[in-house]
């Protein structure tokens, strides 16, 4: 096989052959199906291999060293290459002076939003109308999630949820078409500020990741795709490799955005996000989350002058228990090894559970946008009579005289909320439900106030926003999974602190934060970034851990040279090659990389005579520019180097433009020759056919592969110098075969046989 494919192969019947009869592989036409039903080989697991999974492209990320690129560096100045590095790091700067900037907008929307429709309601309660509170609280929660539903269904359905699974596969090499473009990024920021308002159980880190991302593939290109601007030095970042680095720095700014956390955004994207890093990009990753962490900080200190509307202390999570002075003893190691056993099989639990209701809701969803908006709107409904209705349920408590804070509060802020309780009294359950998610933390994680919750109120908490978890993701508004893993995390750790009594010498507060951190692990499978936000977000160095995340071992029994030999041979072209031949593998078949290969080379010392050489591969984007721009020979022959420079140039071929469909070939052009040597990558990555699909994977997944050129072991006359190409599909498939070991153990009870 060629490489991976772009569409869905067209299949159909071949006719005049026999049951009986047996192909010749290598007669196979080009129109025929490249994978065919067979029954023996329904048990074996190398029959999935090479079938096309989806219809989504891969993106070339590995440099294509043709003759072009190398020109092109060769001829820039020095003074191009300083203008190239510092566009670079301008684009770096802008990254994160925007993301700060919109981030800072977002929570001055929601704080103030959030907060003047929690004043209203807390007045009605104060006046002791409660229904006239209810309905109050039901219908502005009610407005806001359908004006964020509506932005998602209606103008960017591709806005919703956190936008982050479709980043990784971006950053990992797999084209995740419309998620970056001008109309997603829009809808984010105003469909965060709705949903984030209406009390959802959702948080604004994982909206504000994308839409860092979004800042940044948007000013890689110059803008959105109609109103783009054409500065010439744009155009050397119209390309994938360029375009990952930016949305690499985009990513980690939104992390920051959303924590504060500048070294923590940078190990996210380094842990979670790529397979791939280099130290170059390390450096103006933690430039644009440092540009982030400035731009936060100086819009706190603006509105701690007050003018900033309602906006507080609620308004950027940070939560600084450095003050706490924490000794350890040895009897404090059972409980914190406790909480990390229940995160992980609680986080596991959760993973489990969310699985099943995102399938109900996947069958909902497919009804059409009316059942989209049903759908977000019943979950509305539910988390405003909940948030309302159990701070009913609480017992008032008395207000501490010893403690500073004020107690109680009946402002849109504080820790001490008195809800529906006689003055002097408070009550615990609203100072977590009736508040932001924000300031939920904030009380939640608030040190030296041992008897303020009541366990039966953090059990209800913790119950309330397991069930609220699960059953809002999934909606069709921007979400994100991190705060409400971090409220339920640190709920059943202040549980834990609370049992621990006088055993333990750590505040309860610090239990919190320990259940928080848990839960995200067990859930997300963050080790090190995870330690380092927490580290940021609470300012206490106490918390820093090390934890070894060594991957599980993957099959090894299986060789790149198996695959290959499951796959159907693989589609060469030749170095000078006829334009009917080229026509004819570009219409019939769908992939996007072809072997090059030269018979009859002068040989080297020690090769027989009529060598044949791998002089590299092409892509099949350049083969369309090549027919699209009709470069064509009359006769059989190899150009000369400024023939080639006349008609393209290296910017030209790093673009993702032009389809097939648009190229017109006449009958006398079909007749001529395309020189393909100055347009082919002569430095492909290439591995030996005895490798084993486990070790070709790690390289693959580290170098940001798309094609992986497959060579045999023995170079024998007559043998093709290329056995097959390895690609994202082909590992797809190895990956099915280690999350169902039965299917390998099929095949070595076939070897045995």
């Amino acid at each position: 096989m060629g490489a991976e494919t772009t569409t869905t192969t067209t299949t159909s019947s071949v006719e005049g052959v026999g049951e009986g009869e047996e192909r010749d592989l290598e007669s196979n036409p080009l129109n025929q199906p490249l994978l065919k039903r067979s029954r023996t080989l329904s048990s074996n697991p190398l029959a999935i291999v090479g079938a096309k999974v989806s219809h989504i492209e891969s993106l070339d990320y590995e440099i294509n060293e043709n003759d072009l690129f190398k020109h092109d560096w060769r001829s820039r100045s020095s003074a191009q290459v300083l203008q190239y590095i510092f566009l670079k790091w301008s684009l770096a700067f802008l990254v994160g002076l925007l993301t700060g900037l919109i981030a800072t907008l977002i929570n001055l929307a929601v704080e103030n939003i959030a907060g003047y429709k929690l004043l209203a309601v807390s007045g009605l309660v104060e006046k002791k109308r409660y229904l006239t509170g209810f309905i109050y609280l039901t219908t502005a929660n009610f407005v806001l999630t359908l004006f964020a539903a509506f932005l998602c269904v209606c103008f960017a359905p591709t806005a919703a949820g956190p936008g982050i699974p479709e980043i990784k596969a971006y950053l990992n090499g797999v084209d995740t078409p419309n998620m970056f473009g001008a109309s997603t990024l829009i809808v984010k920021i105003f469909g965060s500020i709705g949903a984030v308002s209406a009390g959802l159980d959702l948080g604004k880190e994982g909206p504000l990741v994308h839409i860092g991302s979004c800042i940044a593939s948007l000013l890689g290109q110059g803008g959105p795709e109609n109103y783009r601007i054409k500065w010439r030095w744009l155009r050397y970042f119209n390309n994938d490799r360029d375009r990952r680095d930016l949305i690499t720095c985009g990513a980690s700014s939104g992390v920051c955005a959303a924590f504060r956390a500048p070294v923590g955004g940078v190990l996210f994207s380094l842990e979670e996000v790529a397979t791939w890093w280099r130290s170059a990009l390390l450096w103006r990753t933690f430039f644009s989350t440092a540009v982030v962490a400035v731009v936060l900080r100086a819009f706190i200190e603006y509105c701690n002058s007050g003018k900033c509307g309602l906006f507080g202390r609620g308004g950027l999570i940070m939560f600084d228990v450095s003050d706490v002075t924490v000794t350890y003893h040895a009897m404090d190691i059972a409980p914190v090894a406790l909480i990390g056993l229940i995160g992980g099989v609680l986080g596991s639990l959760y993973n489990h559970l969310l699985h099943k209701v995102l399938r109900v809701y996947n069958l909902i969803n497919q009804k059409g946008k009316i059942h989209k908006l049903l759908l977000s709107l019943s979950v509305s409904l539910f988390t405003s009579i909940c948030l309302y209705c159990l701070p009913f349920l609480a017992t008032c408590s008395p207000c501490d005289s010893s403690i500073t804070e004020t107690c109680p509060t009946n402002g849109r802020t504080g820790n001490f909320k008195q809800f529906n309780c006689p003055d002097g009294y408070y009550n615990d359950l609203a100072s977590l439900l009736f508040t932001t998610n924000d300031d939920a933390v904030r009380n939640i994680f608030s040190t030296n106030t041992a008897t303020e919750f009541h366990p039966l109120s953090l059990l209800i908490f913790f119950g309330l926003y397991y069930i609220l978890g699960l059953i809002t993701f999934g909606i069709a508004v921007p979400s994100g999974l991190f705060l409400p893993i971090i409220l339920m995390g640190s709920a059943y750790g202040r549980l834990l602190g609370i049992a621990m009594g006088s055993y333990t010498k750590i505040d309860q507060g610090l239990y919190a934060v320990l259940g928080a951190a848990s839960l995200m692990a067990g859930s997300m499978r963050m080790t090190v970034s995870l330690c380092v936000i927490f580290l940021e977000l609470t300012n206490n160095l106490l918390f820093t851990t090390h934890n070894n995340d060594c991957p599980p071992n993957s099959q090894k029994n299986l060789t790149v040279g198996e695959l290959a030999d499951a796959k159907p041979p693989v589609v060469t072209l030749r170095g000078v090659e006829k334009v009917a031949r080229i026509v004819d593998v570009l219409r019939n078949t769908t992939h996007n990389g072809f072997p090059v290969v030269d018979e009859g080379v002068v040989p080297r010392v020690g090769l027989a005579i009529g060598a044949t050489e791998l002089h590299g591969i092409v892509l099949r984007a350049h083969l369309v520019k090549v027919l699209k721009k009709k470069w064509f020979l009359q006769e059989r022959r190899r150009t000369e180097e400024w023939e080639v420079r006349e008609k393209f140039t290296w910017i030209e071929l790093a673009e993702r433009e032009g389809k097939f469909e648009e190229v017109a070939v006449t009958n006398d052009e079909m007749e001529m020759y395309v020189d393909l040597h100055p347009l082919t990558n002569t430095t492909p990555y290439t591995v030996v056919e005895s490798m084993s699909v486990a070790k070709a994977m790690v390289l693959f997944r580290q170098v940001g592969l798309r094609h992986m050129l497959i060579v045999p072991k023995y170079q024998a006359a007559g043998v093709s110098p290329v056995v097959g190409i390895l690609t994202r599909q082909d590992l797809r498939a190895y990956n099915i075969l280690t999350a169902f070991p039965h299917l390998a153990k099929s095949k070595e009870r076939e070897k045995g046989n």
